[in-house]
């Protein structure tokens, strides 16, 4: 009786071993067949923006390298909120993916309380695919040529300039925020629905000064439309190579500041599938075609594994809620 019952443990460790041995088995197998049908990639933002060009590009390719759909749904509404909710509920299975950019995914849910998701815990982080300098932009009115000249001019004439942005707690309304703070200047915030009404807003005459992305803005900038002073970033664009940075003219702290475009799965993404789509999209985002799009665009391809994107998210987290809280930045 004794040796008996000393057994019930070991029967009972050999259990949940058979278990897990189950279900590891179980997974590989999935993880071998995947994708075995349809796979939806959620865009929490609207068509025509880099999120969803960039999406339906990769989506293509891995219809092709898969032999499986990969269909695009945009899913916008409540500053991406919406698409990324229904991201975050689905199952981490691998057939609901989602693209998404650091505005959405990272600024997104942080002026909000309570917060509608974690940007790290909720999801499966699989790749970054890009990232782009954010582009100090003025109008022509402003009678000055760099950004050093600029900062004097708006600290000359506190509250007097208008700053325009893509929304409340956007990207390019926090950066701003980060530029004044860093610059000592008081500028007046002037909200637009979209990065593309702001920047008309600026080209218009209708605000002094705005972020913007180099791909959209250069060719106002070459017609004379705006005048650029700067860009974030720790080293120089490739496509504009004679715009210098914030840090070489002195203003630093804007070394880590860009917009980017990633990869995303519901948390809890098994292992074998996430090596299988990571090392898919990272193949399409190097082949030379796509390098080639990338660099036309104005971008920077920067594909990563999954653990450095995820210390980069967790670190992006970090300085955003420092500045979200400190400048008092609420969502609309």
């Amino acid at each position: 009786m004794t040796r008996l019952l000393a057994a019930f443990p070991l029967l009972k460790a050999m259990r949940r071993l058979g278990g897990a041995l189950l279900l590891s088995l179980a997974v590989t197998a999935a993880a071998q067949d995947y994708p075995s049908k349809v796979v939806r990639i959620i865009v929490p933002t609207s068509t025509s923006g880099s999120v969803d060009i960039y999406a339906r590009l990769v989506a293509r390719d891995l219809q092709t390298a898969f032999g499986q759909s990969f269909i695009v749904e945009n899913r916008p509404g409540a500053t991406g909120m919406i698409g990324s909710e229904l991201a975050r509920r689905a199952a981490p299975d691998g057939y609901t993916l989602m693209f998404s950019s650091n505005t959405t995914h990272v600024l997104g849910p942080l002026p909000r309380e309570p917060r509608p998701f974690d940007a790290v815990a909720d999801f499966t982080s699989i790749t970054k695919l890009l990232r782009y300098p954010l582009y100090l932009l003025i109008h022509p009115s402003v009678p000055v040529r760099t950004l050093n000249e600029f900062i004097a001019f708006a600290k000359g004439r506190p509250g007097e300039l208008v700053y325009a942005s893509a929304g409340l707690a956007s990207m390019s309304h926090v950066a701003i925020e980060l530029f004044t703070h860093a610059a000592g200047v008081r500028a007046i915030h002037s909200p637009y629905k979209g990065p593309t009404p702001a920047l008309q807003a600026v080209a218009g005459g209708e605000a002094h000064f705005l972020f913007n992305n180099i791909g959209t803005s250069q060719a106002l900038v070459a017609a004379g439309k705006l005048r650029g002073l700067a860009i974030t970033g720790d080293k120089r664009s490739p496509v504009l190579p004679q715009m210098p940075t914030m840090a070489e003219l002195g203003l630093r702290g804007f070394e880590n500041v860009n917009t980017w475009v990633g990869s995303f799965a519901p948390a809890h993404l098994p292992q074998p599938i996430l090596n299988k789509l990571s090392g898919e999209i990272t193949r399409i985002m190097r082949t030379p075609e796509m390098e080639k799009r990338v660099l036309n665009d104005g971008y920077i391809a920067v594909v990563n594994t999954p653990s450095q994107f995820r210390s980069e998210i967790l670190a992006e987290v970090e300085v955003w809620s420092r500045v979200v809280r400190e400048r008092g930045i609420k969502a609309e």
